[in-house]
């Protein structure tokens, strides 16, 4: 089970890392990239271990899904309520 909520964190920090690169925020970006290798060398870990367990990766997969879902709704209403410039 803690694939999955691996998964959901994953795709969050996925999601801020695309938002800070499409930002060039890039100590902000770099660091999430460091954050995001750890948590795959985890979950690589975690399935060799496991390697005949299919179970372990539909749970991974459905928490990356959640956590693609979550972010991007965040991010949505987050664009939704900024006020839009006009230019001149």
């Amino acid at each position: 089970m803690s694939l999955f909520f691996i998964g959901i964190v994953e795709m969050i920090i996925i999601t801020f890392w695309t938002n800070a690169v499409t930002k060039t925020k890039v100590l902000a970006s770099g660091g999430i990239t460091v954050i995001n290798i750890i948590i795959w060398y985890y979950v690589l870990q975690s399935i060799i271990e496991n390697i005949n367990n299919w179970q372990l990766v539909i749970l991974y997969a459905l928490g990356c899904a959640v956590g693609t879902m979550v972010s991007t709704y965040y991010f949505s209403l987050r664009e939704k309520n900024q006020p839009v410039l006009t230019g001149c």
